[in-house]
Parts: structure tokens; sequence; C-alpha cells
């Protein structure tokens, strides 16, 4: 799969909540990392993320692709998530998905990279959970 049609596939499975077609398109011990959930695998964020998630519209805004310090395949994606949280309430913000991919083109490791001053309060309340860092700065 190449760098476009596994961008396109991604934003699919989550504007969908599809999470066995996000699922498939990491490697078995693939590291997701959160800003809200922490680190976890991918099998257990997007059951997680999607049970949070009432609705998602996305807008891709681009796509880079490069390699990494160790010569590793790299792509970031950077979209607009209009997130709604189960409550129906908006939790929207704009993030850069950093992608590692292995040799078959599947995700080794993910880092979400967005601001969540706005975002965090919002999950907080909707969800009833502290969030991984603000659990872990309070």
């Amino acid at each position: 799969m190449n760098s476009d049609n596994l961008v396109a596939t991604y934003l699919r499975a989550l504007s969908t909540a599809d999470a066995a077609l996000a699922v498939g398109l990491f490697t078995e011990d693939a590291v997701i990392h959160s800003p809200l959930y922490g680190p976890s695998s991918p099998a257990v964020f997007y059951p997680q993320l999607f049970s949070d998630t009432s609705e998602a519209r996305l807008e891709l805004l681009a796509t880079m692709q490069g390699l990494d310090s160790a010569g590793a395949t790299t792509i970031s994606f950077f979209f607009h998530f209009d997130w709604r949280l189960p409550s129906g309430e908006a939790a929207p913000f704009d993030v850069v998905d950093v992608a590692r991919l292995d040799h078959d083109g599947l995700i080794t490791s993910l880092h979400l990279v967005y601001d969540t001053v706005d975002v965090r309060p919002a999950f907080e309340t909707a969800t009833g959970r502290r969030s991984w860092r603000g659990h872990a700065n309070r």
C-alpha cells in the first residue's frame, strides 16, 4: 500500500469508527502515542477512541513523507479532526499524525501531535475519566 492509500484508509477508518480497518494498518507490536490516552496498542486504542466518539468528520490538509534518522520510511499527515464526544459536544482540533512504517508499509509507531488545551477538559467532562497527561500532571 502506498502512503496516499495508507492515509486515505486510515482516515476512512477514523471517520467510520472501523477499528478492524484501523488495526489492520499496524504491525502486531505497534504502539500509538496519544496525548489523551497515553501509549497503547492499536487493538486497545481504537475501540476506546471509538467508544468516546459520537461522530468524526475529517479533512486532510497535507501529507509528507521522508526517512527518519534510522532510515525508516515515515509519513506525516496533517488533518482537521472535527471530533464529537459521546454527548455530542464538539471537541475539534488540528492534528499531525507521524507514522513510522516497516518494510511492508505497516505502521510500527504512531505519534499523535496536537494541542489539547481545549480538547482535554471537554474529553474529561464527557468521558468522566482523566486523560493520560492530565492524570500524570495532577
